[in-house]
């Protein structure tokens, strides 16, 4: 299945602090609509007021640096994105990503092309992200990080597991 997605890019080492600012970590509680409030909001003020369910993230290297901070992770799937694109991702933030549901892609080569507003297509059956007709081939997940995702995060998952 092939979806369509609008970019939002941002750049080089993008932190968990201003992903979702830590003024925030212990007096925002976990209702989505809270945390979707102030996702990005330090770096890019028209973020959360703009922001459209099934838009993605495209960064440079090292996206998620910093603190192993869930809501990082959890302000963005509150907001509606579907994935982050990315150069690299840092390791913590990546694994938080798919215990949460959010995709991490990396995939450099696209990186350059793309803007804020751009459309990209994304097919995750054949792992390629399409732009302009070009197709950008990234690292296929194994099926079990697929099936965590699809489902909404690694919890979700091990319920619907029990079933």
């Amino acid at each position: 299945m092939i979806t369509t997605h609008r970019v939002w890019k941002y750049g080089d080492n993008i932190n968990t602090d201003v992903i979702f600012p830590g003024k925030y970590t212990y007096t925002v509680d976990h209702n989505r609509s809270e945390l979707a409030q102030h996702a990005l909001e330090d770096l890019d003020p028209t973020f959360a007021s703009q922001v459209q369910p099934g838009d993605i993230i495209v960064a440079g290297r090292n996206w998620g640096n910093g603190s192993s901070r869930e809501q990082a992770v959890t302000s963005l799937v509150a907001a509606g994105v579907y994935a982050v694109v990315a150069i690299s991702f840092a390791r913590i933030y990546y694994r938080n990503a798919i215990n949460n549901g959010l995709f991490p892609i990396e995939c450099a080569a696209i990186i350059p092309r793309l803007k804020t507003g751009d459309v990209v297509q994304i097919d995750m059956q054949q792992h390629v992200l399409i732009y302009a007709s070009q197709r950008f081939t990234f690292r296929r997940f194994p099926e079990a990080i697929q099936q965590i995702i699809q489902a909404g995060g690694l919890i979700k998952a091990l319920q619907n597991s029990e079933r």
